[in-house]
């Protein structure tokens, strides 16, 4: 199976509103793809219509190889879901919650006995298990959520906004887990606002905007639509002027400036050159101290293709 999510011509309106409009969506499996767009973009619509919450108006949705229906339970007991803001009854306890979750997904007992402790361990919460959720911090919700997404071992994880509310830890943690599920062959989904997380943690990305995918591919080919300059910052011991006209000689460098004992290397692709650029600086008789690739973030390309996008729908 190469998809594990196929959309084709999705359509979700309410009213007059058209949430979602003629989305098509592929996500390989074994990644972990990013679900970009602003505030009202469409996609925690999407989402829902995915795990089977809310029925499309028009298209076609295949999950895990199967035409999405609502009578398919089976293909429904094989995805994770993490809403945004999970609302966990606060009179239970976090291991009693997911003893219940665990009945409800078929699971037996001895399995149950192992599973919720291994799950409460790996977000966290393993010292809090018998503590009553009403007393959990936002945070801790979060994971516990997490947890409740992972219990059935599936093999799709549909995650929505899962660093919300987190400290930098915790986002470190969850950025962990979605590693770790994805290196396992679990296929990640998910939605944020948080681009540098979606950076560090994605293969893929989509990205919409009124119910549209604007771009959708890895990082990389998501980069490459905004064209722009990508710098090398050098810090380099013994700098000559003989490694600045080597360096110069390079045929992908477009320009070179000294600022002290910094080389700023622009050069004419996206691809990373830094390793072309420290043996022609070694070889030259300068000693790299350090090395950074500056260009455009992912923040910058959303930003530059939402605006794109607002252009196009002005017309």
């Amino acid at each position: 199976m190469e998809f594990v999510i196929e959309t084709a011509d999705l359509t979700k309106r309410y009213g007059s509103l058209v949430a979602v409009n003629k989305l098509g969506l592929k996500v390989k499996a074994g990644t972990v793809h990013g679900f970009l767009g602003p505030n009202g973009a469409g996609k925690t619509t999407t989402i829902k219509i995915l795990v089977g919450l809310l029925k499309p108006d028009g298209g076609s949705v295949s999950v895990l190889g199967q035409e999405l229906g609502w009578d398919k339970p089976d293909v429904r007991s094989r995805i994770g879901y993490m809403p945004e803001l999970p609302k966990l009854p606060k009179h239970l306890k976090g291991m009693e919650l997911l003893d219940i979750y665990g009945r409800m997904y078929g699971m037996t007992k001895e399995e149950r006995k192992k599973q919720v402790p291994n799950l409460l361990d790996m977000v966290g919460l393993k010292e809090r298990g018998n503590d009553l959720i009403g007393k959990y911090s936002k945070g801790m919700q979060q994971r516990l959520g997490m947890a409740q997404a992972l219990l059935s071992e599936p093999e799709l994880v549909i995650l929505d906004e899962p660093s919300l509310g987190l400290d930098p830890v915790g986002m470190v943690e969850v950025r962990e887990i979605m590693e770790g599920m994805a290196k396992e062959g679990v296929t990640v989904f998910l939605s944020s606002h948080l681009l540098h997380e979606v950076e560090q943690v994605c293969t893929h990305v989509t990205i919409i905007n009124r119910g549209v995918a604007v771009a959708s591919g890895t990082l990389k080919q998501i980069s490459a639509k905004v064209k722009g300059p990508v710098t090398i910052e050098a810090e380099v011991d013994k700098l000559s002027q003989a490694v600045i006209e080597k360096v110069k000689e390079l045929p992908f460098v477009a320009d070179v400036s000294k600022d002290g004992e910094k080389l700023l290397i622009e050069v004419k692709t996206r691809d990373d050159m830094r390793s072309q650029v420290s043996q022609t600086i070694t070889a030259g008789g300068g000693i790299v101290i350090s090395m950074n690739l500056k260009g455009k973030s992912l923040e910058d390309v959303f930003m530059d293709l939402l605006a794109k996008s607002q252009k196009e729908v002005a017309k």
